[in-house]
C-alpha cells in the first residue's frame, strides 16, 4: 500500500470516528467531559503507579496496559455504538427485505408494507429506519422517494443505504414495489452469500490469530512460574497477572468472532407456552446443574476431611486435578438433550423448504384450504418435520384458528428459521398473495440460507479440532512448568561458599514459592480456558448455549488428564534419575 492511500485510509478512519460522536445519542461534549476525561486521568495515573510500585518490569509494564485499554475503550465506544448498530441491520437485512417482497406480493398498497415492516420490532434498527421513513412520509409529507433517499445518507449499513436509494429511483420512474423487490432476490441472495463467505473466511483468520495468541499466552504463564526461580520475585501475583491477561484476550477474542460471524440464530423457544422440546430441555438442564452440585460440595467435603471417615474414602486417591471433571460430569446430561433437539432442528431446516414449497403449489393449483391440501401432504416423508406437519393437519381440522395452529406447529420444530419464514407465508396468504409465488420464494431463500449453514458447521468442526489441540498443549506446558519449578525448588544451591566475601547469594530464589496456591490457580486456568473455549464454539455455530455442556465437560477432562499424565511422566522420570 502506497502512502497516499495509507493517508487516505488513516482520514476515511478518522471521519468515521468523528461522525460517530455526532451520531451519538449523548452529546459530544459530555460525553468527552464525563467518560473521555476521567479514562484519560486514569490512564495518566497508571503510568505513574507503574514508575511509583517497586515490581518486577513485567508488573510495571501490564499496569500502563491496563490504563491504555480502558482509554482505548472509551475513544473507541462511539465508534463500536455506530458498527453494533449497522451490524444489527445487516445480520437481519436479508430476512428483512424477504420479508417486505412477500408483503408487496400481496393485495396492500406501498406504504402499507412500510408500516407493516415498523411495527416488526424483531428487526430492531431496521424496523426503526422504515418507522422513520414512515413519519417522513405521514407527518412531513414527503414522496416515498425522498424520505428513501433521505434516510439512505443517514443509516451506517451500506446495504440498507443501497436498497434505499435504488427504491426510490425505481419508485419514482414509475416502477412497482413487488416487481422491484422480486427482481433484487436475486441480487440479494448473491449479496448475502458472499457477505456470509467473507465472514467465514475472516474466522478462518481469525482461528490462526487465536492459535497464536493462546500459544504466546502460555508460554507467558510458563514464564511466569520458572522465572521467579531466577529473579526472586513472587511467583503468585506474576501467574496472577498472566492469568488476567490470559482471560482477557480470551474474552476479547470471544467477543471478536461474536462481532466477526454472522448472526443466523438455529434455535426459536419464545412463542410463549410449554412444548415437549422445551419442557425435556429444562428438565435435563435442572437435573445436571442439581446432581453437578451435588457432586461438588460432596467431594469437596471429602478432600476436606469435613466428613467423618473421608480420609478413608476411595476417592481421595483420585489426583486433585480429576476433582473437577468429575464433579461437572452431570453436566454432559442436559449437553447431550441439546445437542440431539439441536440436530433436529437443523434436520427440520433441511425439509422445510421442500414442505411450504410444496404446500404453496398444491394450494393454488387445487384453489383449496390448508388443511384440505395437507391431508394429502401429511402421508408424504418430510424426515424430522413429518409429525409437526401431521400434527399443523389434525389442530386446523379441529377447527382452532389458522394462527394458532401455525404457532403450535413452529413451537414444535423450534426452529427460528420456520418460525419466521412459516410467519411470512401466513401474513402473505391472509394478505392475498400468491401461495405458489409465497411457497417459491421462502423456498428459493432458505435453500440458500441452510447450504450457508453447512459450510459454517465445517469451519465449527475446524475450530473446535485447533480449541481441543491447544488446551491439550497448553495444559502439557503449564504442568511441565510448574513441575519443572517443583524440582528445582528442592535444591538448595548457595554460591556463597567458595566464592570470595564479595559474592555470595542464593543461584536458585525458592523461598517465596507457594506450590498449592500454584496449583489452584493452574485449575482455575483450566477452568476458565473451558469455559471460554465453549462459549467461543456456540458463538461460533450460533446454536443454543445449553449445548455448551458437553465442551466445557470435555475441555475439563481433557486439561485434566494431560495434567495428570504429566505429572506422573515427570515423577516417573525423576525416580528413574535418582
Amino acid at each position: 500500500m502506497s502512502i497516499a492511500e495509507s493517508a487516505s485510509s488513516a482520514a476515511n478512519f478518522g471521519q468515521s470516528i468523528v461522525r460517530a460522536y455526532e451520531e451519538m445519542e449523548l452529546p459530544a461534549r459530555l460525553y468527552v467531559l464525563a467518560i473521555l476525561l476521567p479514562a484519560f486521568l486514569l490512564f495518566l495515573g497508571s503510568i505513574v503507579l507503574a514508575f511509583w510500585i517497586d515490581a518486577f518490569f513485567l508488573v510495571q509494564l501490564l499496569i500502563p496496559v491496563f490504563g491504555l485499554l480502558i482509554l482505548g475503550s472509551a475513544l473507541g465506544y462511539p465508534k463500536i455504538a455506530v458498527d453494533s448498530r449497522r451490524i444489527e441491520m445487516e445480520n437481519r437485512f436479508h430476512l428483512f427485505v424477504i420479508h417486505m417482497t412477500i408483503l408487496s406480493t400481496t393485495n396492500i398498497d406501498r406504504m402499507e408494507v412500510m408500516r407493516q415492516l415498523a411495527k416488526e420490532d424483531e428487526y430492531g434498527e431496521l424496523a426503526v429506519e422504515m418507522q422513520r421513513v414512515v413519519d417522513l412520509v405521514d407527518v412531513w409529507h414527503m414522496s416515498l422517494g425522498d424520505a428513501c433517499r433521505r434516510r439512505a445518507k443517514a443509516v451506517p449499513s451500506e446495504s440498507v443505504s443501497d436498497l434505499f436509494e435504488r427504491m426510490a429511483y425505481t419508485l419514482e420512474a414509475g416502477q412497482g414495489l413487488d416487481e422491484f423487490l422480486v427482481q433484487e432476490q436475486e441480487v440479494l441472495i448473491e449479496k448475502y452469500s458472499t457477505a456470509y463467505r467473507q465472514s467465514l473466511g475472516n474466522l478462518d483468520v481469525l482461528k490462526d490469530l487465536y492459535l497464536a495468541l493462546l500459544i504466546s499466552m502460555t508460554f507467558a504463564l510458563v514464564f511466569a512460574v520458572v522465572l521467579p526461580l531466577l529473579t526472586g520475585t513472587d511467583p503468585t501475583l506474576m501467574v496472577v497477572l498472566v492469568i488476567v491477561l490470559f482471560l482477557f484476550v480470551q474474552l476479547g477474542f470471544m467477543f471478536v468472532i461474536r462481532a466477526v460471524v454472522p448472526s443466523d440464530p438455529i434455535w426459536y423457544l419464545e412463542n410463549g407456552y410449554r412444548t415437549r422440546t422445551k419442557k425435556l430441555l429444562l428438565a435435563s438442564t435442572v437435573v445436571g446443574v442439581a446432581l453437578s452440585t451435588v457432586f461438588i460440595v460432596v467431594m469437596t467435603l471429602i478432600f476436606f476431611k469435613v466428613i467423618p471417615g473421608s480420609e478413608h474414602v476411595p476417592i481421595r486417591a483420585i489426583p486433585l486435578l480429576l476433582y473437577m471433571p468429575i464433579a461437572t460430569s452431570p453436566l454432559l446430561i442436559p449437553g447431550f438433550v441439546f445437542w440431539y433437539y439441536e440436530r433436529q432442528v437443523f434436520n427440520r431446516d433441511r425439509e422445510f423448504p421442500n414442505f411450504i414449497r410444496a404446500l404453496g403449489t398444491s394450494e393454488s393449483a387445487k384453489q383449496a384450504t390448508t388443511s384440505e391440501v395437507l391431508s394429502t401432504l401429511r402421508t408424504k416423508d418430510f424426515g424430522p418435520l413429518t409429525d409437526a406437519v401431521d400434527d399443523l393437519y389434525r389442530r386446523l381440522s379441529m377447527r382452532l384458528s389458522t394462527e394458532k395452529s401455525w404457532t403450535y406447529f413452529t413451537g414444535d420444530v423450534a426452529s427460528y428459521l420456520i418460525q419466521k419464514f412459516s410467519e411470512m407465508y401466513l401474513v402473505g396468504r391472509d394478505m392475498g398473495g400468491s401461495p405458489k409465488r409465497l411457497g417459491e420464494l421462502i423456498s428459493q431463500n432458505m435453500n440458500e440460507i441452510v447450504n450457508l449453514r453447512e459450510e459454517r458447521k465445517q469451519q465449527t468442526t475446524t475450530l473446535i479440532g485447533v480449541i481441543y489441540g491447544i488446551t491439550a498443549a497448553s495444559a502439557f506446558a503449564f504442568f511441565i512448568g510448574l513441575e519443572l519449578a517443583i524440582l528445582m525448588s528442592g535444591f538448595d544451591v548457595d554460591t556463597a561458599a567458595g566464592m570470595g566475601p564479595d559474592i555470595g547469594g542464593s543461584l536458585i530464589h525458592t523461598e517465596q514459592y507457594d506450590i498449592l496456591m500454584l496449583r489452584y490457580l493452574i485449575i482455575i486456568v483450566l477452568i476458565f480456558n473451558a469455559f471460554i473455549s465453549s462459549m467461543v464454539i456456540r458463538v461460533t455455530d450460533g446454536g443454543h448455549f445449553g449445548n455448551s455442556y458437553i465442551h466445557f465437560t470435555a475441555l475439563l477432562w481433557l486439561g485434566a488428564i494431560t495434567g495428570a499424565i504429566t505429572q506422573r511422566l515427570i515423577d516417573a522420570l525423576i525416580t528413574v534419575d535418582l
